[in-house]
């Protein structure tokens, strides 16, 4: 049996030294991982979420006005698929930010019977407010670490998030995994089949939050 448990518990038997080793490298990379993960969360999403908005909204109500500044008018249903919920559980969200005064609904001038939803005035602000603090928050982390390291750094999360989702079944759920920070040729996209969010809003195109064409 594995009795060292320095880097974690143990893991049952141990064949071989390569085994034992194989095994406290997945345990601290999945600690660090967790971490990683929660890290973001709390610190760049929920904590500056709630430093910028006044009203307690939750990440899939930002990013539906994040999608909102990036593309204009959206209806119901792509905002549902979108976040990969249901269309109840979509309304619910929007009718919310639609009292808050964040979100304005329309006719389509097409289609009388479509319901078009866009972003106010309001929640254009809120949204450019909560990009600037995590802009900063990012850019002081960062400050310590060289530009090619930030650079490596990045792309070893983009191989190692595709690498996990080659092994999801195929067409599994919507996307939106990059929190509405959109760009054109995405590899997770890729891997994927499409960008649903690029699907559902058609041939139009528009700029991102970081200037990407999308």
């Amino acid at each position: 049996m594995c009795t060292d448990t320095s880097n974690g518990p143990s893991y049952g038997q141990c064949p071989d030294a390569e085994g034992a080793a194989r095994k406290r490298e997945v345990f601290s990379f999945l600690r660090y991982t967790h971490i990683f993960a929660a890290t973001v969360r709390h610190s760049l999403q929920l904590k500056l979420l709630r430093d910028a908005s006044p009203h307690p909204l939750t990440l899939p109500q930002l990013h539906i006005l994040k999608l909102m500044c990036v593309d204009g008018k959206h209806q119901v249903g792509q905002m549902a698929g979108f976040l990969g919920v249901s269309a109840p559980a979509a309304t619910k969200n929007i009718d919310k930010l639609e009292r808050l005064g964040l979100l304005a609904r329309s006719r389509s001038e097409r289609d009388r019977r479509t319901t078009l939803l866009s972003v106010s005035p309001i929640g254009r602000e809120l949204v450019e407010r909560y990009e600037r603090l995590e802009t900063a928050r990012v850019r002081a982390a960062l400050a310590g670490f060289e530009p090619e390291v930030v650079d490596a750094f990045a792309r070893l999360l983009e191989r190692f998030s595709v690498s996990l989702i080659e092994q999801e079944p195929a067409g599994d759920g919507a996307c939106l995994r990059c929190a509405a920070h959109i760009k054109a040729g995405c590899p997770v996209g890729v891997v994927r089949g499409g960008c649903p969010y690029q699907e559902l809003r058609g041939p139009r195109r528009g700029k991102s939050a970081a200037g990407d064409a999308v």
